[in-house]
Parts: C-alpha cells; sequence; structure tokens
C-alpha cells in the first residue's frame, strides 16, 4: 500500500508535513497536475528532493535545445531499457500532454529516425558505458536530415543517463504504481538471473522473490560443498577452488527459467527496445585484457 512497496505508509510525509515540504509538494502539483509516488517517496528526505526537483524542472520544463514532447520521449526510451515501466507510463502521460504524437507510442519504430539514432548510445551508455568511443559521437553529430546539433546531443545524454539512474531508485525504493495505472505491475525490476527477463512476480514476496530466496540457500550450500571437498583435497590451488565458485555462482543465478516473461512489459515496454537481449557484462574479468576506454577532457 502507499507509494512504496518497501516503506509503510504511515512513513511516508502527507497532509502535516513540514511546511518546505507542503511548498515542494504543492509546486510538484502545479507544475504537473499529481504529486508522484517518487516525490512522495523522497519526501522523506526534503533537501534532496527540493535539488531533485530542481533537476527534473530544468530538465524537462526549462528552455533549451529539444522540444518538451522529445524530452520526454527520450525518458521512454531510457527508462525502456532498464524495464521501468512506471517510467514509462508516467512520461506516456507526460508526452501526451505536451502535444506528442500518440502514433510513437506504438513503438520506436514509429518514432522519427533521428529519435531512432540515439539507440545505440541509449543502450550503451545504460549497460556498457566503457564501450562508448568518439565514433559514436561523431555518428550523431554528422551533417545529414537526421543529424543532431552539439547542444540537442549534450541534452539529450544527460536526459538518457538521468533516467537510467532513476529507475535504479524507482526499483531500489519499491515504487508502486498509481492507482490510475494500469495493472499493477508497473514497478517491477528486471529479474537477476538474465539481462533481459522480467521478474515473475511483485517485488514483494511473491514467487519472483521466493525463487530468489531458494536460489540463494541453493548457492550457500554449494559454497560449502566446496569448503568440505576442498579439506579433502587439500592439493586443490586457490586459483582452482575462485575458478569453481564462479561457475556455481554463475549456474545457479544467472540461468533464467524459461517461464519469466510477462507478456504485458513485453508489450508495453520492450516495444521502445531494440537490441533488447544486450546487457550489462563485467567491464573487466581476471585473464582478460579490459576494453579501451573513452576519455573526454
Amino acid at each position: 500500500r502507499g507509494p512504496s512497496a518497501f516503506i509503510p505508509l504511515e512513513e511516508i510525509p502527507q497532509d502535516g508535513a513540514e511546511s518546505s515540504l507542503r511548498q515542494l509538494l504543492f509546486e510538484a502539483f502545479a507544475a504537473a497536475g499529481r504529486v508522484d509516488n517518487i516525490t512522495m517517496v523522497m519526501g522523506l528526505h526534503p533537501q534532496y528532493l527540493s535539488s531533485f526537483w530542481k533537476t527534473q524542472y530544468l530538465l524537462l520544463r526549462m528552455d533549451g535545445p529539444l522540444p518538451y514532447h522529445k524530452r520526454h520521449y527520450i525518458a521512454i526510451m531510457a527508462a525502456a531499457r532498464h524495464q521501468c515501466s512506471y517510467l514509462v507510463g508516467l512520461h506516456m502521460e507526460e508526452f501526451l500532454r505536451v502535444g506528442g504524437d500518440p502514433t510513437w507510442l506504438q513503438g520506436l519504430h514509429c518514432a522519427p529516425q533521428k529519435l531512432r539514432n540515439l539507440n545505440e548510445i541509449n543502450k550503451l551508455l545504460a549497460h556498457r558505458p566503457w564501450l562508448i568511443t568518439k565514433e559514436h559521437i561523431e555518428a550523431l553529430l554528422r551533417t545529414g536530415e537526421d543529424s543532431w546539433s552539439l547542444a540537442e546531443l549534450v541534452q539529450a545524454l544527460v536526459l538518457l543517463t538521468h533516467y537510467h539512474s532513476l529507475a535504479s531508485f524507482v526499483f531500489g525504493c519499491g515504487i508502486n504504481p498509481k492507482e490510475d495505472q494500469e495493472g499493477g505491475n508497473s514497478c517491477r525490476p528486471p529479474s537477476p538471473h538474465s539481462d533481459s527477463s522480467p521478474a515473475s512476480d511483485d517485488s514483494m514476496g511473491g514467487s519472483g522473490g521466493r525463487d530468489a530466496v531458494r536460489e540463494v540457500e541453493m548457492l550457500m550450500e554449494r559454497m560449502k560443498l566446496l569448503q568440505e571437498s576442498q579439506l579433502e583435497e587439500e592439493e586443490v590451488t586457490q586459483e582452482e577452488m575462485a575458478t569453481r565458485f564462479e561457475l556455481e555462482k554463475t549456474e545457479s543465478l544467472l540461468v533464467a527459467p524459461s517461464d519469466l516473461t510477462d507478456q504485458s512489459l513485453q508489450s508495453n515496454v520492450l516495444c521502445f527496445v531494440e537490441d533488447p537481449e544486450f546487457g550489462y557484462k563485467d567491464f573487466t574479468r581476471r585473464g582478460e585484457r579490459p576494453p579501451p576506454t573513452f576519455r573526454a577532457q
């Protein structure tokens, strides 16, 4: 119940909040016509909420090179990369409210090519930012009908990274969907099993949570067996033990069951994602050469 699945409703600031917080909530309502659950939860830390709200207002509503409807569409693209349907739904509503074309919401394939060109850098920023090179920037700035100006691209990249981060806040705080949002699964984070499979149940005590607990128990049991075998085989080196542990961890945690696909998530969020299988991989592994990093001075 309430704005968060993790925080008791009675702990969320309500009508009796201190005057500074009431003013912030009033400003949020005046600007957006409502106070969303992110704002309610962040109200537990009014100073942080004040800074956050000013940043949001600057990015989405103040003067800038990008028109308002494109800013919200970029927010949708960023949130969709992390399968954060809460933010996707929120900005779909905002996109329409500021005059966006409803056909764009049928999926990324219906958006202008200029916005679709952001897909590559969006997925890299979301999952493997160290792979970005100057060529990715040059490709977007190249002269042509669908090219970006430098000012537009800077604002777009700030929006992408902002909403990648905000998706993590939504998942970490268990932000619940608003009552007027369809369904009850708008705050369902991706499964820890794989890069692209959504969780099979809500974030509080569903079958997905029970599965996670079982997997941790299985992993602990396997670790115990490994330690026992080490006592029996004293000749096993530390490096061999580390290799065995990594293998067990991979088998236990990263193999996705095939029945975890959420059809509503597929249709409502993944329509804004190209190459959905692309996900996080470790920047560097032992024994492997790390990729070169793009340093902008």
